[in-house]
């Protein structure tokens, strides 16, 4: 799929993974609109990158909010490929050392954004998609969403965000399938240990040994590595279905 001159929907766009993805999806030619709930980091990176970047403020479980960055998308051109990099973490155990269990509120927020914020931006943008013209072979466009390994191995403390990005591998199967006779493709991407902003707080040789876990490259992953594999997705129309691990071959040990 040509996304040059096709409007293009990242969530999380503001800041890692999905900052990255929009620095890419500019350089290839699109129109790109950064929905995020960070005003001032969405703006600053739209007026970094110039006009064919778009600030959209938002939460990714409203469907007003949602819906209308839909509308200003493409009303620039059309739609053609929506990136799901919004996500929030949490880390606690199902039962504490002292005998607590897991905040209700807590694992019902994480899965609020994660999940079904994912999963809203996903239905909103198959109707989206759904209006442009078909390729000669059918195909209208992608849809990626963001796992991660914790999916298939959550450490202890992570079952809130391991049951959010489960349910993301989960539905990325059904999905497809729903979608195939709109010509609408959904793959999904589980990175492994990323180098994003909030591992960047990290003194240099906690990262150091963090990379040093995983096979190879002994190192932690890029989030220009994650835009790279987003523009393979979008042009590689034989992917669809299938949620691709992007983590140097990194199996998680329980902590």
């Amino acid at each position: 799929m040509d996304i040059s001159k096709s409007s293009v929907l990242v969530t999380g766009g503001a800041s890692g993974l999905g900052a990255a993805t929009v620095r890419a999806l500019v350089a290839a030619g699109a129109f790109v609109t950064i929905f995020d709930f960070d005003k001032d980091k969405s703006i600053s990176l739209a007026q970094e990158l110039g006009s064919r970047v778009t600030p959209c403020v938002g939460d990714v479980s409203s469907e007003n909010d949602v819906s209308d960055a839909f509308l200003r998308t493409e009303s620039i051109a059309p739609l053609r490929l929506v990136v799901n990099c919004a996500g929030v973490g949490y880390a606690a155990r199902t039962l504490s050392r002292d005998g607590l269990p897991h905040n209700l509120d807590d694992f019902e927020r994480v899965i609020k954004v994660n999940l079904i914020g994912t999963f809203n931006v996903l239905r909103l943008g198959a109707k989206t998609i759904s209006r442009v013209e078909p390729a000669d072979d059918g195909e209208r466009g992608v849809i990626i969403t963001t796992a991660s390994v914790a999916a298939y191995e959550g450490q202890i403390g992570q079952v809130a965000y391991s049951a959010s990005k489960g349910g993301i591998v989960a539905m990325t199967l059904p999905a497809a399938r729903d979608l195939s006779p709109l010509g609408i493709r959904v793959v999904g991407i589980a990175p492994g240990i990323m180098d994003t902003p909030l591992l960047g707080q990290l003194p240099p040789e906690v990262k150091i040994g963090l990379g040093a876990v995983v096979p190879f490259p002994r190192r932690l992953g890029l989030t220009s590595e994650y835009a790279s594999l987003v523009l393979e997705i979008a042009r590689n129309r034989y992917l669809n279905g299938e949620v691709i691990r992007l983590d140097g071959a990194l199996r998680m040990a329980p902590k």
